[in-house]
């Protein structure tokens, strides 16, 4: 199996809402804020090739919305879905599996596009799109808290279409290297792809550890709808992870696409970053 990192672009939130009730004062050191306080991430995805099957771990958010939607969340860079991709060579025809992390926008967004007479298509054609029973229904019938976050023509179309097969979470396994693990803190089961890579355990993290700055225990997201479960979840994975060496993925640090941690006197502290070709 091979793996490539993908970046989708980069976007602004509101770096209160990204590290909760954590002082600016805190957390500006690892995020600066802008004027408007917001702090600019990255939407990074993931692709890993095994053999002739083509798996790409979350898509970003797309381009199909319209103007006043994007001026929300300030996307800027070079950086797409679409041109990096190329530069490994691939095209969307060629992806046969779409991994969802969860369905919030900025996750699922560009698994969705219009087609030519303006009518929704799915942007990989011959992909199987993987998401959960749980978490389906959590996004199709949302709560008040996050449907903002969940647009129903970002998800509904892959039912719609016929590409959306829902993945067992008793077995928890693409397929043979390719496990995962399910937290709630953020939104209801949220998948964390568990890769095995070059004798290394590689995690891709999502949004249960957002960026290197949100590994201390107590930096979890506004948008966490169980922020206590969440932190119980990142001190039970992060131990782990520090036990066991495991590699973790940052979907949306704005610089370093991963790292390792490790135990301290303060709790599970960052240890290295790197890139991923550097494995």
């Amino acid at each position: 199996m091979e793996l490539y990192s993908i970046n989708t672009g980069f976007f602004k939130l509101d770096g209160g809402a990204m590290f909760g009730v954590v002082p600016k004062l805190i957390w500006s050191h690892s995020n600066p804020a802008d004027e408007n306080n917001l702090c600019t991430w990255a939407m990074r995805s993931l692709l890993a090739v095994d053999g002739n099957r083509l798996v790409l771990i979350d898509n970003g958010i797309g381009d199909k919305q319209q103007a006043r939607f994007f001026a929300l969340y300030h996307l800027h860079g070079e950086d797409s879905l679409q041109r990096n991709l190329h530069r490994l060579g691939v095209n969307f025809q060629q992806i046969t599996d779409n991994f969802l992390t969860h369905l919030h926008f900025d996750h699922c967004g560009g698994g969705v596009r219009y087609g030519s007479h303006g009518q929704y298509e799915m942007t990989f054609p011959r992909a199987t799109y993987w998401s959960n029973s749980d978490h389906w229904q959590w996004a199709t019938v949302p709560n008040p808290r996050e449907k903002a976050s969940f647009l129903t023509e970002n998800i509904l179309p892959m039912q719609e279409l016929g590409q959306l097969q829902f993945l067992d979470l008793g077995q928890k396994s693409l397929f043979p290297g390719f496990d995962f693990i399910t937290v709630d803190g953020h939104t209801d089961k949220q998948m964390l792809p568990k890769i095995q890579y070059k004798g290394k355990t590689v995690v891709f993290v999502a949004d249960l550890i957002p960026s290197v700055g949100h590994i201390p225990l107590v930096y979890v997201m506004g948008y966490d709808t169980r922020p206590l479960i969440t932190m119980g979840e990142k001190e039970a994975f992060l131990e782990e992870a520090a036990r066991e060496g495991y590699i973790l993925f940052l979907e949306h640090d704005p610089v370093h696409e991963c790292c390792t941690v490790k135990m301290t006197e303060r709790g599970v502290r960052l240890d290295q970053t790197f890139r991923l070709d550097e494995i």
